[in-house]
Parts: C-alpha cells; structure tokens; sequence
C-alpha cells in the first residue's frame, strides 16, 4: 500500500504495509480504485450539466463517497466494493442520458470507459491506481504534491458539501468544481502554477461549502450561544454519540423522547450544547462524556450505554465495547452494528434505543464539572464593540485562534503547553478536536470576556473566518493587520481543505503542527511560505515570542 493523506503516516513519509489509522492495504487499494471510478464519472457529470441533464443523486453521492475515503471514517471492504458497483450504475445510466440527448456523438476520455473486474480481486486492481498521479505528474514531484493536496483538499471539500447537503443547503458550483478537479487529475498539460491555483480554487469553493454548512447549522438550530456543558454524568440510561453530524443527533434526539435515555456527546459534538433550539426541544441532551476521537477506545470501554458514531474519526474498535458500537452514514467498520437511512437521510435508531436500555447506564449521579461553548461568530461579533474598546484601552493585547485536529503523536503536547503560556492580557478562541487538549483549563476573563471560547468543531472553520473578518472591519483594518495569530494542527483532509480555505484569502503568518504535511514537497512548502509566510511550528516560546514581538 502507499498512503500519505494524514498527520500520523508512519515515519513521517507514507504508510506501505498497515496505515497508521487501522486501515489495511486492502481497505486502501479498494478506496483508490473507487476514487479512480468516481474520477471516472466527473467528465460524464460534466456534459450532463451542460445539457441540462438533472443528476443530483451523482452529485451527491459523489461526495459522501470522496468523504468516505477520508482517514478513520470507513474501514469496509465491502461497503467500498458495493460503493464502486454503485458508482459504475450511475455511470452507466447518465451517459446512456447524455449521449441520447447530445446533438453529436461524444467521444468519451479513456478514463470514462474503465470497468473493473469484479469477478477478480478488487484490491489488486486498486493498486494498479496507487502511483497514478506520479505517473500523470511525469515524475515531477512538485506538481506530484500539489495533486496529491487537490485531491485531498477536495476529499475536506466533499465532506463539508455532504453536511450542507445534509441540512438541505446545496450550490451547483460546487458540485461542478469538484468534477472539474477530479478531471484535472487525469491532465497532463497543467504546470506548477496552473496546479497552485487548482489548489487555491478547492480554497474557494470549500469557503462556499462551510458558508452553506452555517447557514444550515443556523437555520436549523439558532445561533450558538454560550453555554455551560455537563462534564459529569447523570444516574440512568445513556446513549453517547460522537462525530460532527448534528443532524443525526437531532434524530436520536428525536427518537428518544420519553424513553428515559439520557444522551451525551462526545469528541466533535460537544458545540452541538450550543445550540438554542436542540437544548429547548431535548433536556435529555444532557452533557458531554470523553474528549477527542484518538482517546475514544478508553472513552467507549467506560461508557455504559450504547454508542453511534456518524463521521470521522472512527478508531478501529476493541471487543470490549463493539457489541454496544453503531456506525451510520459513511462511517463503517467490519461487524459494527450499521444503521441504513431511509429516504429523508435518516436511520431507524431502534437497535441502539434497546441496546442501551439493556446496558446498566450509569448508577449514580457524579459531582457537576463545567465548560463552556458557543463562541460562534454570532455571539463574538455581537460584542465586537466590547472587543474593540477593549483592545485600544490597552486590556487585550492579542488573540491567538489555536485550534484544528487532534491526534496521538506527543508533539501535540504543544498546544497544550502554549495556551498555558499565553499572556493573562491575551485571549484565545479554538474549534475543532484539537481544543480538548486544554478546552478545560480555567483562563478567567478579561472585563467580561472570556479569555478560553470554544468556537466550535472543526465544522465550524467559517464561524472562526468570519469571527476574524469581522474583527478586521471593526477595526477597519485588513485582517493580516489585526493582533491575531493562527497556530494551527492538521491531522486529516477536512484540516487541508480549511488550509486552503485560508490561504485563499490570504491569511499570512499561519504556524502549523505539529508536523508538516509528508504530500508537500519542500519546494512547493517554500513556495507557500515565502508566499504566505507558512511556517511550521517551534516550540510555545519561540512561537509566543515572535507572535507578540
């Protein structure tokens, strides 16, 4: 196998016999042979969309497939295998409609007409697709790079599209530009510059994408306020359920009225508190149980009730708690409970409503412990004027945005010990995983802001754009001008897609940990950084000293 698409590759350079993640080398060569199937239909998509063909079901089920080969989503030979057949029917069907309705006959690329044997072995045919890009690359290892962040960038892009889609926010462009850049990867004719705008482009359209994902978020559910969240557990039944879909949490929620469960979130649902209108429908959204995704096999082992998981970050689980485990969405793993959606998108969460009014639950109620949520852009740029006066009185001297992944390797104690370090006249927004490695340190307040405010998961990337763009024009400056320093963790493509997002934009100065990523090149990293200034991170003084200076 050859795998290099997250943070924790083995040795820093790719994975070539197991993945770091849990994935085996059959899982990854089954995960390239359907991404190369789905490069397959973009041009075929393409022509539809110019013929005025509807083919939504494609656009859609291309990007829960792109965000089902992401790192610690789905680990399934199977559903792999029956998501290429599926793909291949689809691909079937629309170009038997475009070519009935094209005006001439098309003369389809090579790639449109590939079809694997699935009488044979799939995983040996996906290693056939491994080095592909190199070899469309031409050995140039730059350009190499830069496909390799394309199309990484475009897995980030597809699960964030997949979400929005979720909570019924879609836009076309999207759609069509991920079809375009699946294209590209079968081009040969593009340079590097051609490639660093390709790039930039997954930026742009991943910033629609989030935009759509707040506006259903929001419209939805409100705004998020600042709330307090249960640390603690409560006497009775418990359902935990980790991940970022808030929709499929509204769902249990839904389904567990009146039954006496009470339900808790884990990892990236713990801004999901935030929200007004889950927290007046559902008391039984009680609190928050565990911390990141990379500590959820002790998490599960101590939870005593039933457990879903509806996105990333899924760790290969351990016997102790698989019988009690529910996977749904793009999210699987071999002998997990899976819970199929129905039409509107939603499971039947029956099996895991009995599952945990069997489980004993807890027994008693544990002493209240708090933290605090829902710093989204609503509820910061609702006191900007407060910012502000605060800045110019000379009582906030900096921000700092720390925030982005999680992950296991040690390094990440970085983050831990830089939040502890920054000055008590500065103040520190996070979202995403990475927040859990001091998301309950007690920094107190300066005036009445706080100095700690949770943004939100790493879904929530948009809020923490517009928190600083909204800053910048409070101050009527230009973003880069502002007292802000972004220090950043990437684990997976969700992390690439956002870094793109904010190079797009032209955010300069950006620290990133806590390793660079193993797919960029050192020439197309010095191209970034003397573009961008991009830096990878030191250690919290030298990084807080040359912040501040």
């Amino acid at each position: 196998m050859f795998c290099e698409q997250c943070e924790q590759t083995a040795s820093g350079n790719g994975c070539h016999q197991w993945g770091a993640c849990g994935k085996s080398p059959e899982v990854n060569s089954i995960q390239d042979l359907l991404v190369y199937c789905l490069r397959s239909i973009a041009p075929i998509a393409l022509k539809a969309y110019e013929l005025g063909i509807p083919n939504r079901e494609i656009d859609r089920f291309t990007c829960e497939a792109m965000f089902s080969t992401m790192t610690n989503v789905n680990f399934s030979t199977k559903r792999f295998a029956d998501s290429t057949q599926q793909v291949l029917q689809l691909r079937k069907t629309l170009k038997q409609a475009v070519e009935s309705k094209s005006p001439t006959p098309i003369s389809w690329p090579e790639i449109c007409n590939y079809q694997p044997d699935f009488e044979e072995n799939l995983s040996e045919q996906g290693q056939n697709f491994a080095l592909d890009l190199i070899q469309k690359a031409n050995g140039n290892i730059d350009i190499y790079s830069l496909q390799l962040t394309t199309i990484y960038g475009i897995k980030g892009l597809a699960s964030y599209a997949f979400h929005a889609y979720e909570l019924g926010q879609e836009d076309e462009k999207i759609y069509q530009f991920i079809y375009e850049a699946l294209i590209a990867l079968d081009r040969q004719d593009l340079d590097l510059n051609a490639w660093v705008g390709l790039a930039l482009k997954v930026g742009e359209m991943n910033l629609r994408a989030m935009e759509l994902l707040d506006a259903g978020h929001t419209g939805h559910y409100g705004h998020p306020t600042p709330t307090s969240v249960p640390l603690n557990h409560r006497q009775g039944k418990a359902i935990l359920v980790s991940g970022h879909d808030i929709k499929q949490l509204e769902a249990l929620l839904k389904q567990t009225v009146d039954t006496g469960i009470t339900v808790y979130t884990h990892g990236e649902l713990l801004p999901a508190h935030g929200y007004p209108i889950l927290k007046q429908n559902y008391p039984h959204l009680f609190g928050h149980f565990g911390t990141a995704w990379q500590n959820q096999t002790k998490d599960f082992a101590k939870f005593p009730g039933a457990i879903v998981v509806t996105t990333n970050c899924l760790m290969p689980p351990h016997e102790t708690y698989d019988q009690k485990l529910f996977t749904l969405g793009p999210v699987g793993y071999p002998g997990l409970g899976y819970l199929p959606s129905d039409a509107d998108g939603i499971p039947d969460f029956t099996p895991v409503i009995q599952e945990a009014l069997e489980l004993p639950g807890f027994l008693d109620d544990e002493t209240l412990r708090e933290v605090k949520t829902g710093f989204a852009h609503n509820a910061v740029l609702s006191v900007a004027d407060h910012v502000v006066e605060a800045v110019k009185a000379g009582k906030i001297r900096h921000f700092f945005l720390v925030g982005g992944c999680d992950g296991a390797k040690p390094g990440r104690s970085y983050y831990t010990e830089f939040v502890e370090k920054v000055p008590q006249d500065c103040v520190v927004l996070t979202l995403a995983c990475g927040k859990f490695r001091f998301f309950d340190k007690e920094l107190g307040e300066i005036g009445n802001i706080p100095r700690l405010m949770d943004v939100g998961q790493c879904n929530d990337a948009y809020s923490a754009i517009q928190i600083a763009l909204g800053l910048a024009k409070a101050f009527d400056i230009g973003v880069n001008e502002l007292p802000l320093s972004m220090i950043l963790s990437w684990y997976e493509q969700k992390a690439v897609a956002v870094l793109l997002t904010l190079l797009y934009l032209g955010i300069q100065d950006i620290r990133l940990g806590p390793t660079l990523p193993a797919f960029i090149s050192p020439n197309v990293f010095q191209l970034l950084s003397d573009t961008y200034h991009l830096k990878a991170i030191s250690t919290p003084d030298e990084d807080l000293a040359a912040c501040l200076a």
